[in-house]
């Protein structure tokens, strides 16, 4: 018989709220930032914040992972270890590294995932991955389905892979601008995110491309059109991005993606979902109405056109229409949405700069804002703020439930109550039979069901009550009550109890490096990583680009980028017959030479060469 396969939906966790939220609203897994080593430092979570998501998470078998997935200095480690056996203890169900040297201490037997940070584009770097320990893989995001289905098929590790949200234009663990500009580090979570600045494109005299432009800034990911090739390409794990962003951005977008996942395992047998209940909801998500930069599919179709967002880094929403009529305190546009009181509208104004506008009021078919702003007829108009949308959302009553009977029996000096949960796990709590026999059995047969269905504020749905009682009781509503509540508080404890957790010892070994010689781009920041990369076949141990002093001859490279400006406006030599010519990205400091490897189809933004003086 073919093994079922399970399906995550993966989720950001700013918080332990917002995981809640997350998992309410049908996350599988979660991932959460503790107060350290985390790639958002700005995010960071107690060790008691994160117990209490545990507790909520495993009530449903869903999972939470903790993510130390930065690289850490030497008089860090035994700071990290501490973390990592206090997250053990507190229940998280794995850690997600990008230093390798943790793989070097002595560990609690947690599973252990590979960052994306640790650059997984390749069946050689997820081979070496698996061999090395690693339960599961986060892969990067430029990976087409053909290039996931072929790593797939050549390992037996489990397969994450991202399918919403903000996109680092750089492979992630191989971005070195930010440090380079501000001292802070991409890899320490501290990016500054030069990759939404502006840039001129220049050539080799100096001749302007392309001005001002945002060149780096690739808009946000969205593969909702796409799971089902994902699964069959051999994703087990969905991840959304976003441990920076809000409520009701994990809300809508969690329940969007949980709803599409469910539409797929229903029509497939071979799987099933990762967790235990079911979401009631009356709320219709849409993605269009979280913060975006518009949507792309990203390369996994392969290479296209229009991944950036040349004019702005900021969420333009969803596209409404056209102005059609400008008036001196109105306009209006040719939309089918409803538009709404204190929504807040954006357009790219006749400068191409994106340009916000707050309507005060709507009548008819004309729009009244605060102020114009400079909105002109033949503009589109986008929605980045709907405040109907909003309340819906903030006023939602959905809940994620787990299905159970209960049964009762009794004998003469006792009463049995049993809850059955949809994953066959059974708490019994045995009562002294004290009650007098019903006069109307009917009657006390139906406050029994009526009394045992109702759930109130808990996580469960009692869809049938089985009474086999040969003599039923009279047992008064409070204590019926009373009964219930008991009942499932018990069983809750039980569930959390019966959470499945894996094990899992690291076993060091000395599987061979895809490849033995290191650069700063392998992040090799203490000596355990130092220590790790000797072990499997290290011919050298360079120094991460955040402790090298960078006194090379030859630029260094700031970023790797399957990203292509040339493939972007046009210009490809291979593809688009461009002509070939030498790059520049130039800001008010410096200039940015950039090298293009078309063997092997990627973008390299180097070191300046010189300081922009013009």
């Amino acid at each position: 018989m073919a093994r079922i396969k399970e399906i995550e939906l993966l989720a950001p966790a700013k918080d332990a709220d917002s995981g809640i939220a997350a998992i309410t609203y049908g996350a599988d897994a979660v991932y959460i930032g503790p107060e350290k080593f985390g790639a958002r430092v700005a995010v960071g979570n107690s060790l008691s914040e994160i117990e209490r998501l545990v507790t909520f998470a495993h009530q449903y078998h869903a999972k939470v992972y903790a993510t130390i997935n930065t690289i850490i200095y030497d008089n860090e480690l035994e700071q990290a270890l501490l973390l990592i056996n206090d997250l053990y203890r507190v229940g998280v169900d794995a850690i997600i590294i990008q230093d390798l040297g943790i793989l070097e201490m002595d560990l609690p037997p947690i599973p252990f995932f590979a960052s994306t940070q640790t650059h997984n584009h390749s069946v050689e770097r997820v081979k070496f991955l698996q061999e090395v320990g690693m339960q599961r893989v986060i892969l990067a995001r430029e990976l087409s389905i053909n290039e996931i289905k072929e790593i797939s098929n050549s390992t037996s590790v489990d397969i994450e892979a991202f399918v919403h949200g903000a996109i680092c234009v750089s492979y992630s663990g191989q971005c070195y601008m930010s440090h380079h500009i501000t001292g802070r580090s991409a890899n320490r979570g501290e990016c500054a995110q030069p990759c939404r600045s502006t840039y001129d494109l220049i050539d080799e005299g100096g001749n302007v491309i392309v001005k001002d432009k945002h060149l780096l800034s690739p808009k946000d990911l969205n593969l909702s059109a796409h799971l089902s090739e994902l699964i069959n390409a051999g994703v087990t794990s969905f991840k959304v991005e976003g441990r920076l962003k809000d409520l009701e951005y994990v809300k809508n977008i969690t329940l969007h993606y949980r709803l599409l996942l469910d539409k797929i395992i229903e029509r497939d047998n071979g799987l099933k979902r990762a967790s235990s209940g079911s979401v009631v909801t009356q709320f219709t998500p849409n993605p269009s109405k979280s913060y975006n930069r518009g949507f792309t599919t990203h390369f996994v179709k392969g290479r296209q056109q229009n991944l950036a967002s040349f004019n702005t880094p900021k969420s333009i929403g969803e596209e409404l229409g056209v102005v059609t009529f400008v008036s001196d305190n109105w306009f209006s546009i040719t939309t089918s949405h409803q538009v709404s009181n204190d929504d807040g509208l954006c357009f790219f104004n006749q400068n191409e700069k994106l340009t916000g506008i707050k309507v005060n009021r709507v009548q008819d078919n004309r729009i009244y804002p605060l102020n114009l702003n400079g909105i002109y007829k033949g503009a589109t108009v986008y929605r980045n703020s709907d405040r109907a949308f909003t309340r819906r959302l903030e006023q939602d009553s959905t809940q994620r439930v787990i299905g159970c009977n209960i049964s009762v029996n009794a004998t003469a000096s006792q009463l049995f109550f049993a809850v059955t949960d949809e994953d066959g796990i059974t708490t019994q709590l045995i009562e002294p039979n004290t009650f007098e026999l019903a006069n109307n059995t009917d009657k006390a047969t139906k406050t029994l069901v009526a009394q045992l269905t109702k759930t109130g504020d808990t996580i469960y749905s009692i869809s049938k009550v089985d009474i086999t009682c040969a003599n039923i009781p009279f047992i008064p509503i409070s204590t019926l009550n009373g009964i219930r509540r008991d009942l499932l508080a018990k069983h809750t404890v039980a569930r959390i109890e019966n959470h499945p957790k894996k094990e899992i010892r690291i076993e060091r070994n000395t599987t061979p490096l895809p490849n033995p010689t290191t650069s700063y781009r392998d992040n090799i920041s203490n000596s355990l990583a130092q220590q790790f990369y000797l072990r499997h076949g290290a011919n050298n141990t360079a120094q991460a680009y955040e402790l090298s002093k960078q006194d090379t001859s030859e630029p260094q490279t700031l970023m790797t980028t399957r990203y292509c400006i040339r493939y972007e406006i046009g210009t490809c030599p291979t593809f688009q017959k461009g002509k070939p010519q030498k790059l520049f990205l130039r800001d008010n400091n410096a200039v940015y030479p950039l090298q293009f490897d078309c063997k092997q189809c990627v973008m390299l933004v180097k070191e300046p060469q010189q300081k922009n003086k013009e």
